[in-house]
């Protein structure tokens, strides 16, 4: 397992000397913002997590090893490339074996940052079950992940694309705690309040990593949803969001997109429809999680 992955020099400074590491994923590069704000977006996270103390650590598949921490010119790679391979958990052993390009999806991210031993994972919002799933079974491989790998992921809810309450529910039945921060609401990605409340409040990282270590220590294995809303200035209103989600959704369908080709699609869509305010709203609560993250790895990393 050890040989798939390769640390940037960084990563493994920090590993030997005992510093926190948060993992990134990467798709949120290749398929979730258009160049050149991907690329800057990514650098100014990884500072982030810089800044408050911890080492970033973004995470993807390049010529058959999984690479922990990355260079800029992988970023760069990443930010321009046309044919990255979105990444899950179906898709990482062939993308490995077959040594293509692979940028790391919630659940795939989730995945290398276990093998990796890195416990804290900083995305913009996981996925979950889309609208409509009754008829389709369109229920995205994050919440399985969740359900199973124990990594706090550090998000601003699910992404507002989605049946919130089915999402919900399918993390409950599998016994993912859902824990919302300065708020009971669960937030939805581009906007603070979903209608739904998360399952705790817990505000502080001290208070978020005593409970996460509380949960592994106890043998209760699998992931943690910590959704931190957008800041308030960079929220869009909900009844706007719902509106714009609605008229994509119906274009994806007009033109028989699905699968994992839904949600690229869909964010570049609401991005058009939104006259691009979504895409900053995307940016500032991607940095706002990365705040939250960092500060919560180093918080677990007191309990060791």
């Amino acid at each position: 397992m050890q040989s798939y992955l390769v640390f940037s020099d960084e990563v493994r400074a920090a590993k030997m000397t005992g510093k926190p590491v948060v993992a990134l994923e990467s798709t949120i590069i290749s398929h979730g913002m258009p160049y050149p704000q991907n690329v800057q977006t990514a650098r100014e996270v990884e500072q982030i997590i810089r800044e408050q103390g911890a080492v970033p650590a973004t995470i993807a598949v390049m010529e058959g090893k999984i690479h922990i921490g990355l260079s800029d010119a992988d970023l760069i790679r990443l930010g321009q490339s046309a044919d990255a391979i979105k990444v899950s958990r179906r898709d990482l052993a062939y993308v490995l074996a077959s040594r293509q390009l692979g940028a790391t999806t919630v659940a795939a991210t989730m995945i290398c940052a276990a093998l990796a031993d890195i416990q804290v994972f900083v995305t913009g919002g996981i996925g979950g079950v889309h609208r409509g799933a009754e008829t389709s079974f369109d229920i995205s491989a994050d919440l399985q992940e969740l359900a199973q790998t124990s990594v706090a992921v550090v998000c601003a809810g699910a992404k507002s694309i989605l049946d919130l309450g089915l999402t919900l529910e399918y993390l409950e039945t599998y016994g993912v705690p859902v824990v919302s921060i300065g708020q009971r609401a669960f937030p939805a990605f581009f906007t603070r309040d979903s209608g739904y409340s998360a399952d705790f409040q817990l505000d502080s990282a001290e208070q978020q990593a005593d409970f996460i270590h509380t949960k592994w220590q106890l043998g209760l294995r699998g992931g943690i949803v910590i959704a931190n809303p957008v800041p308030e200035e960079d929220a869009m209103p909900r009844a706007e969001i719902e509106q714009i989600t609605v008229q994509a959704l119906q274009e994806a369908a007009q033109q028989g997109i699905g699968g994992k080709a839904v949600t690229p699609f869909l964010l570049a869509r609401i991005k058009e429809l939104s006259g691009g305010r979504s895409l900053a709203t995307n940016i500032a609560l991607v940095k706002n999680n990365a705040r939250a993250g960092a500060k919560l790895a180093c918080a677990l990393h007191k309990k060791h």
